[in-house]
């Protein structure tokens, strides 16, 4: 019989292609004029049907000596209703230490389910709330890639844009701000075997945006070429900081840095960014990251980019081209 891994793997893949949406609405994160792209290492403030595959990464690990890590995901996400989604993730990686043995697997099967909470276009304000869970026994436990429990994070999403900045100050009503903050709290509290507690987690993160198409459609064209007002260079930073239950473990917090761009198209995005630890223990050296991501309303206006209950005829606003 197949393991309850290979079994919520096949179900997760099979969901990603076989949902039978009933009607049409607009999936982007639009708030207003204000276009909110799905950023590489947060969530972007909305609901929407997309795909990201695949997502793949390399970086120097923070062991001693460093080893190098692949990492290579993919993600679905889907509305049920225009302000209800959920998503499906996995992640397969290899890591090689020096002298050691190459680990490699898939990590755990990840959901998540979020609300819409606010969009106010006036403003250009989101709000979303998330539950993420991490589903432990999933992952190559074997390889120290997957775990043996469960995490469950509720998290907060926000986007705000500065479009109503006046006009004496135009250059930089293109800036945009999201983040993210989430608790993530393991279904265990100790592991035996190990002899460890299993702490709780602050996940947190933020980015700041330059949107080249809100500039030449809201602000000013500046007769730039076509491939640069397709362009949103970014900087986005994820930090996670033991809070709870970490007697016996180092209270350190890591995380990244990542400076980037993306490439925003009329069906797809591409985005590239570098890999900054922000110190020894989360990295050694730079590492880079790479992703295309498929907005599926355009890509299949009338399967996969409607939501599944509810939703409005108006059709998909894209960024300007």
């Amino acid at each position: 019989m197949p393991s309850l891994s290979r079994r919520l793997r096949a179900f997760a893949f099979v969901l990603m292609f076989a949902l039978p949406p009933v009607s049409h609405a607009s999936a982007h994160c639009f708030v207003g004029p204000r276009f909110f792209p799905a950023t590489l290492v947060i969530d972007d403030p909305c609901v929407a049907d997309e795909m990201s595959l695949p997502t793949v990464d390399w970086f120097r690990t923070g062991s001693v000596p460093p080893g190098s890590q692949v990492d290579i995901s993919a993600e679905f996400d889907k509305r049920i209703t225009e302000d209800l989604g959920f998503g499906i993730s996995d992640q397969w990686s290899q890591i090689r230490t020096p002298g050691g043995p190459v680990m490699a697997g898939f990590g755990d099967l990840e959901t998540t389910l979020q609300y819409q909470l606010l969009k106010a276009p006036s403003s250009e304000t989101a709000m979303l709330l998330g539950l993420i869970v991490d589903w432990g026994n999933t992952g190559a436990t074997n390889a120290g890639i997957g775990t043996p429990y469960t995490m469950l994070t509720p998290t907060y999403y926000f986007g705000q844009g500065l479009g109503q900045l006046p006009d004496t100050i135009g250059w930089a009503r293109p800036l945009a701000l999201t983040g993210q903050v989430g608790y993530q709290i393991p279904t265990t509290s100790y592991i035996i075997s190990q002899n460890t507690n299993v702490p709780q987690v602050l996940v947190y993160g933020a980015s700041v945006q330059y949107s080249m198409p809100y500039l030449k459609s809201e602000v000013k064209d500046l007769q730039l070429p076509d491939f640069i007002n397709h362009l949103i260079p970014l900087v986005e930073a994820q930090m996670f900081t033991p809070v709870a239950n970490n007697i016996g473990n180092p209270s350190i917090t890591t995380g990244t840095i990542n400076p980037g761009v993306i490439y925003v198209g009329s069906v797809y995005q591409i985005g590239f960014e570098a890999i900054i630890p922000v110190n020894r223990t989360s990295g050694s050296g730079f590492g880079v990251l790479g992703q295309f991501h498929i907005y599926l309303d355009d890509m299949f206006p009338s399967t996969l980019g409607q939501p599944l209950i509810g939703g409005s005829s108006r059709p998909p606003v894209k960024p300007a081209s």
